[in-house]
């Protein structure tokens, strides 16, 4: 006690007394002068450039295209059909009546047509193949919903780590600033080497998070740069001193409600029971009758078989119907249907098991989401204590009270707690974001509210 009763309010450099509060409001210049001279992008911005490039999304839109034009062939099955055909021949002949060798030569003509009049199988074909198509469109749904979530988080992730990295290196400087003051006392006689050994400790300790947190914002920024298709991508910062948008509704029913109902998962799995159904009624129909109507025209020309020859051209005109009933398809179609049947009822399951999985979804999102702003709130109050813990360590190491660990821990407790704050809040906007992929209700306009509270 007697090195610190010694001390007097002179023995704290200048510097270190005016470091304290510019290292933490200048942070964001740290980021600012490193990054260069490259654009920055808001986060609608770049969720447009990854929806152009994410090879996921393509993949499902493609799917998607694919699945329209399985739907519009389903429905040639119940339009008409023309065909048109020609053929020509040549005939060489050798025979021993007068007139000996000869060659002919003939050509035919025709277009034909078909109007299937009672074919239900077909007919099934086309409902059933504007269901896969709901199903299809609640896949791209899906597909875009999460590429929101995955461009969102891969945005913060990247203001995260540039934040971490900030706050690293403000501690860095109050730290490096710590030690000389450390140094000077000791010299001067007024503390002993122990505080010097201290913060030489601390000052190794917060360069190896320097580099680890450094290497952290690279790879969050590689990932983003690949999603988003561009090289240097740059996020606008969140501007903190506006409040997160609030939850609405604010209860939890409504979100499990609409979850059940329009999540793409739920909207494909009712499309996935649709075809089943029509699937069954489709082999049940397989035991009717089908009825088509047929019409063909047809011009030929070619010799007669009288000798001698002579070529003639003949035009024949054709109108009937085709009529078809199977009788027996030894138990193929009996079998067909109980198949059918048996994955009827699977797609029943696998219904109420995407009801159950989406709801259970939403809850745990709720609640992730109501926890985020709880712990928002708890870490702005604690930002609050720790800088006043800090200034009073300031203060007792001024008069002797506290010694140089102490000022150490609470500046570490004070940068610690402020990129958990800053932490917090992204992962609330991401967190909502995930509430509405969970209830269904995800679309690219609710990433506004978000782009909203950025600022380059």
């Amino acid at each position: 006690m007697t090195h610190r009763t010694a001390r007097s309010a002179a023995s704290l450099p200048t510097a270190l007394r005016r470091h304290w509060r510019p290292a933490v409001a200048g942070a964001g210049l740290l980021w600012a002068l490193a990054s260069g001279p490259a654009q920055a992008q808001n986060l609608q911005t770049l969720f447009e450039a990854a929806r152009g490039y994410d090879a996921v999304y393509l993949s499902a839109l493609s799917q998607f295209q694919a699945s329209q034009a399985r739907a519009e062939q389903a429905k040639a099955g119940v339009r008409p059909n023309v065909g048109l055909s020609a053929g020509a021949s040549w005939t060489n002949t050798d025979t021993n009546l007068p007139g000996g060798d000869r060659t002919t030569n003939g050509q035919t003509a025709a277009l034909a047509a078909s109007q299937p009049l009672f074919r239900p199988v077909n007919r099934l074909a086309v409902e059933q193949a504007e269901a896969s198509l709901r199903a299809a469109e609640a896949q791209l749904r899906a597909a875009e919903q999460d590429l929101i979530v995955r461009s969102a988080q891969a945005y913060f992730d990247v203001l995260a780590a540039q934040d971490t990295l900030t706050f690293v290196r403000a501690q860095k400087a109050a730290v490096a600033e710590q030690l000389a003051a450390a140094q000077r006392n000791f010299e001067v006689g007024t503390a002993t080497i122990t505080d010097t050994r201290e913060a030489q400790a601390r000052f190794d300790l917060v360069t190896a998070q320097e580099i680890a947190a450094d290497n952290d914002r690279r790879v969050k920024h590689l990932a983003l740069d690949q999603l988003v298709g561009q090289a240097q991508t740059t996020p606008w910062r969140l501007d903190t001193r506006a409040p997160l948008p609030a939850l609405a509704p604010a209860e939890l029913a409504p979100w499990v409600e609409q979850a059940e109902t329009g999540h793409p998962q739920v909207q494909q799995a009712l499309a996935g029971q649709t075809v089943a159904q029509l699937e069954t009624r489709k082999a049940e129909a397989t035991r009717l009758p089908t009825l088509d109507a047929t019409a063909q025209y047809q011009v030929g020309r070619g010799p007669t078989t009288g000798v001698p020859y002579s070529y003639v051209r003949s035009h024949n005109a054709t109108v009937g119907l085709q009529f078809n009933l199977p009788l027996y398809t030894g138990g193929a179609v009996q079998n067909r249907i109980a198949e059918t049947l048996a994955l009827e009822n699977k797609a029943r399951t696998d219904l109420d098991a995407a009801r159950r999985g989406v709801a259970q979804a939403t809850r745990a999102a709720y609640f992730g989401v109501v926890s985020g702003q709880g712990q928002v709130r708890a870490l702005e109050a604690a930002e609050a204590s720790s800088q006043s813990a800090l200034e009073a360590n300031q203060l007792g190491y001024q008069v002797g009270v506290r010694i140089n660990i102490d000022v150490l821990n609470a500046q570490s407790q004070l940068f610690q707690t402020k990129a958990s704050l800053a932490k917090a809040r992204y992962d609330v906007l991401v967190g909502g974001l995930r509430l509405r992929q969970a209830s269904g209700g995800l679309q690219p306009g609710d990433l506004a509210p978000i782009n909203a509270l950025l600022a380059p």
